[in-house]
């Protein structure tokens, strides 16, 4: 078991233990049936055909499968597993009898079959993760088939997609989920209620505060003034708060990967160069110094939280020296201040990233560091949004804890060759083992000419009052919003 499971387990035996009166919540109520939340990310839509909670654990809506803290996949929804052709062509799903959406119509398979006609439209922004997926039809009222252009084993990790009403008229979406809608104030807060009828039983935490913090010195100093119940922080902010009665800071693995993205038009985008940055990062000391540890070192795009399709041999180590022999070999020369040039053109650029991620900065600072050890000059440049100029290389983030394809699909599959090869490869096979064998070779392919510079892992710290039961730790994705992390299974804690 690594050192983070042990970790995430003493957590979770400590928040099942504690005995005492703790501190009340941040709302006040005594009763421990109110949660208040500081979340960085605010959703742009809560509908799960916007792409609202991609990894099931909507709280407004149910998927018909969902996952479970392992990783797995169990029925929600639906009665049972989803059930494959022998051709593997197509996927039948049962669903339950007993479920009905939060404006009291029952859920029948019209509804579902709406749902995924929705993600098939044209502009559908789900439609590249469903590309497989061919259609969706009613067999009778509690059955569905999906019909798949061809075979992929990984496709019941799609169902974990909220189903919504088929009434166009909702908005936002009328789901099944544990909670509901009561408002939401733009840029500030949003706010649920427990879903009284829920299948399951209502949730005993009856009503939810989410406020939105982007800042995370905000967040932080809300979490001090005991205004929030729960909080995702860096590490280094997190930290101070294990010393706090009441509270116990947990740390979660992830499949977050860190990166530079570098556009075409940018001069980094120079095959020797883009090479070169990777050699001369020292991903080791970005884990020690930056993230305290909480991460690993990283330089493939294949997240270590997927370890069955990592390949170690394919790793680019920190070798400054052959940073600088391969930019001497491609004709780029230092020049009297020490930034190399080549045909007229400065390695130098700008790097976006978040203004108000601490994390972000850090990670900016440091390969601005270990870039100019090797000639080239990166200016961090903090931004409300780093999307703002396409043509400016940008901190990223990305990764996918339950099949790696969804995140890497977008970001390799355009740089053709040997890596759009395995890619399709991996598309193509229905055995597990074939898969991984793919996976492999796009590490290799990709050791050999870098399409980005992937800097490290981060492990997702977050602060919680010790006033409820029910926390059980899960491998996270990219992003700490509500839908994931701790708070993934917030319908089943209780109050102590």
């Amino acid at each position: 078991m690594s050192h983070r499971a042990v970790a995430a387990l003493s957590c979770l035996v400590l928040l099942a233990g504690c005995t005492g009166s703790p501190p009340p919540p941040a709302s006040g109520d005594p009763d421990g049936t109110t949660l208040v939340l500081g979340v960085a990310d605010e959703p742009a839509s809560l509908d799960p055909l916007d792409g609202y909670a991609p990894f099931g654990a909507a709280q407004l809506f149910d998927g018909l499968v969902e996952h479970t803290p392992g990783g797995g996949l169990r029925p929600a929804l639906a009665a049972a597993r989803p059930t494959p052709s022998p051709d593997g062509r197509s996927w039948t799903v049962t669903l339950r009898t007993d479920v009905s959406f939060t404006d009291g119509s029952g859920l029948d398979a019209e509804d579902v079959v709406a749902t995924y006609r929705g993600v098939l439209a044209a502009d559908a922004p789900l439609r590249t993760r469903f590309w497989m997926l061919g259609g969706a039809q009613v067999v009778d009222k509690t059955t569905v088939r999906f019909d798949l252009t061809t075979p992929y084993a990984a496709f019941p990790e799609l169902l974990t997609l909220g189903v919504r009403s088929d009434d166009p008229a909702a908005d936002p979406p009328v789901g099944t989920g544990p909670y509901e809608l009561v408002t939401w104030t733009k840029g500030v807060s949003l706010e649920l209620k427990a879903n009284q009828a829920y299948f399951a039983g209502p949730p005993a935490i009856t009503k939810v505060t989410l406020e939105f913090l982007p800042d995370d010195q905000a967040r932080a100093q809300r979490m001090r003034e005991g205004k929030l119940d729960g909080a995702a922080l860096p590490g280094a902010l997190a930290e101070p708060f294990e010393r706090e009665d009441g509270l116990t800071v947990v740390q979660h693995s992830s499949a977050d990967l860190r990166a530079v993205d570098v556009p075409a038009s940018s001069p980094a985008a120079d095959p020797a160069l883009r090479l070169a940055l990777n050699l001369a990062v020292d991903r080791e000391a970005l884990v020690e110094d930056v993230l305290d540890d909480a991460g690993e070192p990283a330089s493939q795009p294949v997240p270590p939280a997927s370890p069955e399709f990592v390949e170690p041999a394919a790793e680019l180590p920190h070798d400054p020296v052959r940073a600088r022999a391969t930019l001497d070999a491609a004709g780029w020369v230092a020049g009297p201040d020490g930034v190399r040039a080549k045909e007229g053109v400065r390695a130098a650029f700008d790097l976006a990233y978040p203004q108000t991620d601490v994390v972000a900065k850090d990670l900016a600072t440091a390969f601005a560091a270990d870039a100019k050890a090797v000639g080239v000059a990166v200016t961090p440049k903090g931004q409300a949004s780093t999307a703002a100029d396409p043509a400016v290389p940008r901190l990223v983030s990305f990764g996918d804890p339950f099949d790696p394809d969804r995140a890497l699909h977008p970001l390799l599959n355009p740089a053709g060759g040997e890596l759009a090869a395995a890619l399709a490869a991996e598309r193509a096979s229905t055995d597990p083992a074939q898969r991984a064998v793919a996976f492999r070779a796009l590490q290799r392919a990709y050791a050999a000419a870098p399409t980005m510079v992937v800097l490290t892992q981060v492990d997702h710290s977050y602060v919680l009052r010790e006033n409820w039961n029910g926390y059980q730790p899960v491998v996270d994705a990219t992003g700490t919003d509500h839908t994931w992390g701790p708070w993934w299974n917030l319908a089943t804690w209780t109050p102590r």
